[in-house]
């Protein structure tokens, strides 16, 4: 599997649905992959036929997600011989349906996605350690800084879900890159409401760090440890936040 980000980040997006798509399955997976930054402010998505074909829906299905994603203004339509439809990110999601979305997940099911995430990190990270390019450590610690230094909920969003993304696309396993990204689509953008203090943003920034060191290191069972220890964090946090906007 290729360790450069975009031509990866566009199969995971692109691979095809469940039989039977509908538009809202084609919808939530573009809008998620816009929001978490799998996919460029302003590139181009493929024609319509092909991308269908990709996601495995018909044509029509397509179309009547495409126009969708246009009244959310997610992306856009142009006409002309530089014409087609390109992807607008907004600098950040809107709150109210994370927060609703939030709420209405039991602390059953919080515990549920956290266990298979605390499953595929952990293993990401150890083959991450053993398999990870000079690039892809790079990559890594450019995307820490990252966080470090965003400001506004939709880049913290995007740093801390690509941060996880790159440690599964080091362990240059298919399988548990499309676990992360799916895990990250779900539960990421909820970590971020932002009703928590500055020191949360400078916790997450020191765990990722010290993973990406591990990883450099080739440290297998500390970079697996520290990873497990990031998500159970993490869940702690989303009960916490949970209970918060359940009151509201």
């Amino acid at each position: 599997m290729t360790t450069s980000g975009a031509p990866v980040m566009r199969a995971l997006l692109i691979s095809p649905l469940n039989a039977g798509g509908r538009a809202e399955e084609v919808v939530e997976r573009i809008s998620r992959a816009i929001l978490l930054g799998l996919v460029v402010d302003g590139e181009q998505l493929p024609t319509e036929v092909e991308f269908a074909g990709q996601l495995g829906v018909s044509p029509m299905t397509l179309r009547e997600a495409l126009a969708i994603l246009r009244e959310q203004g997610l992306v856009a339509t142009r006409r002309g011989r530089n014409g087609g439809t390109f992807v607008q990110r907004p600098a950040s999601p809107p709150l109210t349906p994370l927060k609703e979305r939030l709420a209405s997940t039991t602390v059953s099911r919080l515990r549920d996605l956290a266990d298979e995430q605390f499953a595929v990190s952990g293993a990401s990270a150890l083959l991450a350690a053993e398999r990870a390019s000079a690039a892809s450590v790079r990559r890594l610690l450019h995307l820490v800084e990252q966080l470090a230094s965003a400001g506004e909920y939709g880049a913290r969003i995007r740093a801390d879900s690509r941060f996880h993304i790159e440690v599964a696309m080091a362990s240059q396993s298919e399988r548990l890159t499309r676990l992360e990204v799916n895990l990250q689509a779900e539960l990421t953008a909820l970590l971020w409401l932002p009703v928590e203090p500055q020191t949360v943003l400078e916790e997450t920034v020191s765990e990722h760090h010290a993973i990406a060191t591990a990883i450099a290191e080739e440290d297998g069972e500390r970079a697996r440890a520290l990873a497990e220890r990031h998500v159970q964090r993490n869940l702690r946090r989303l009960i916490e936040l949970h209970l918060v906007v359940a009151e509201r």
